[in-house]
């Protein structure tokens, strides 16, 4: 069995029963990585932590390397990544504390982060209609339920920029198009790890009703940080029972995603390249 990778904030990885921690420095062709891995044993079950914004929460979203976070994965040996994120509801019903599992990821960064291993001498064209892996979802799912919290599935997870919130207009047109959550995070990592034929899935901890719902006060820091809070406990609660569910063999399609993906030929790729890549693209006789 692969490894199990959580990516999320630098309290994840102190969870109870947590066994052999270890923080590993990884190098990538692709610079930095947001901080060192962390590896231990959970369950019996090999994971791999790594916080998103560094340790302190020092990186920008749009500053994040999210290629480098995604390739130590990979090159950690990880088949499975639950990314634990905080996010903003712009539905009614969707309330502050609950957890939202996202099917669906719309992208408002406008490229402004890159998003791909590809480029530059090789091109790839993943299949991408259906971004998070089914299996892992329904795992995620069914470890939230289990301990009777509010699970939403199959939402959609529009991608700000930030750092700023929204403006009230950019929420209610959000809202128009039928978007459920709002984060700055998720779609780079979704595509990344499809890349790298890494199954992924997004567990989203609602902090706050975005500024649409007029009703509420406007979201500040304050309110977003006090309900992150409120659910570092219950994150750490469900991770540990996701991994001791999680089945020890992937039936997903995940795992041969780049299967006819690339289509430059192989003898005009860059040796470079090719050295880079190995880690995905070898099994393809690359």
């Amino acid at each position: 069995m692969g490894k199990i990778g959580i990516i999320g904030g630098s309290g994840l990885y102190n969870i109870e029963g947590i066994k052999n921690v270890r923080k590993i420095t990884v190098t990538t062709p692709f610079g930095k990585p947001s901080d060192k891995f962390i590896t231990g044993k959970l369950e019996a079950k090999e994971v791999v932590f790594l916080p998103r914004h560094g340790i302190g929460h020092r990186i920008l979203p749009s500053e994040i390397n999210y290629r480098a976070n995604i390739y130590g994965m990979k090159k950690l040996g990880v088949e499975r990544i639950i990314s634990v994120t905080a996010c903003g509801s712009l539905r009614e019903d969707f309330k502050p504390l609950d957890f939202v599992i996202p099917y669906q990821f719309v992208d408002r960064t406008n490229q402004a982060r890159p998003m791909s291993f590809f480029g530059n001498g090789i091109v790839g064209h993943i299949s991408f209609a259906d971004p998070v892996c089914p299996e892992t979802a329904a795992a995620v799912a069914s470890a939230a339920e289990r301990f009777g919290f509010t699970v939403h599935k199959g939402a959609t997870y529009i991608n700000m920029e930030g750092p700023a919130f929204s403006t009230r207009a950019e929420s209610e047109l959000y809202r128009k198009w039928g978007m459920d959550i709002i984060g700055m995070t998720n779609m780079s990592e979704a595509k990344l790890a499809r890349e790298a034929e890494i199954c992924y899935v997004t567990l989203a901890a609602i902090t706050d009703y975005d500024c649409w719902y007029k009703s509420k006060e406007s979201v500040t820091v304050e309110m977003i940080i006090q309900n992150l809070l409120k659910n570092v406990d219950n994150a750490k609660k469900i991770i540990r029972e996701i991994v001791k569910a999680m089945p020890v063999e992937r039936k997903c399609s995940c795992g041969s995603s780049l299967k006819d993906a690339i289509i430059t030929d192989r003898k005009m790729i860059p040796a470079k390249l090719k050295k880079d890549l190995k880690i995905f693209i070898a099994k393809y006789g690359i």
